[in-house]
């Protein structure tokens, strides 16, 4: 049983907790994301696949405005997201956001990264957060790393440590941005089973990934983008097994036989 201070309150699947309606984003001339009409509720694990420049980052990028959009709107819980400021600071307290290059700061202790929000935006005491902290990093299975410095770990103890950082502000929605894709083999299922057990649980997940095999066991819903659209929305089984778009099918012949 996972402790108190880290448990994820079950959800029903159901509600809505991103809408996403109409966006575009340009950069420059390229149009990256067309049209893009999504909503993602709440305890839903929804992932992004598509070839590379299809706009998937740019898509999860956008969630928590990382990148603006041009036109059309993105609402979390009910609310617009902000253009800037404390509002939009407020937001992305409330949005998990997990990189593909770790982003840790390399010059804290693990421990001191993954209490470093929650007492300067949450004002949470010291001791409370440090406690939350290892109980976290006890769940992604690297509370022994806890005093060592970042570059002292692996990139998939890096990578959990980074989850880790992301569930101390207590989110209601968790971003990952390709988790896996700077990591050594082997290093990947390790963060991977983190990911999995954070769906079981209910976590609400936007997840941009190569892996193949997680979005068979984790999504609840593939997105599957291409030249900054969303071609094809579907279950795992249905989209796996029973593509509907020649682009889909073209894709999953290119990746499933390597």
């Amino acid at each position: 049983m996972l402790p108190n201070t880290t448990s994820i309150t079950q959800v029903e699947v159901g509600e809505p907790l991103v809408e996403i309606k109409n966006v575009d984003k340009f950069f420059g001339e390229l149009h990256v994301l067309k049209d893009i009409n999504v909503t993602i509720k709440r305890g839903e694990v929804v992932v992004v696949i598509g070839p590379s420049g299809s706009g998937k980052s740019t898509l999860c990028r956008a969630i928590n405005r990382l990148e603006t959009i041009d036109s059309g709107t993105i609402t979390i819980d009910g609310e617009l997201l902000p253009q800037e400021g404390k509002e939009l600071a407020a937001l992305r307290a409330k949005v998990g956001m997990v990189f593909q290059s770790f982003n840790l700061f390399a010059h804290k202790t693990v421990l001191e990264n993954v209490t470093l929000a929650p007492t300067k935006v949450k004002k949470m005491s010291k001791a409370d957060a440090k406690e939350r902290a290892l109980a976290l990093l006890e769940r992604v299975g690297v509370k022994d790393q806890a005093d060592k410095q970042p570059a002292q770990l692996s990139g998939g103890q890096q990578q959990r440590v980074a989850i880790a950082r992301s569930l101390a502000m207590s989110p209601k929605l968790l971003l990952l941005d390709e988790p896996t894709s700077a990591l050594d083999p082997e290093m990947i299922n390790e963060v991977l089973d983190v990911m999995v057990k954070l769906s079981d649980e209910g976590m609400t997940m936007v997840v941009v990934t190569h892996e193949m095999g997680f979005a068979k066991k984790a999504a609840d819903r593939v997105l599957f983008m291409d030249q900054g659209e969303i071609v094809e929305e579907a279950t795992p089984e249905e989209f796996f097994t029973n593509p509907k778009t020649d682009r889909a099918k073209d894709f999953l012949s290119k990746i499933l036989n390597h």
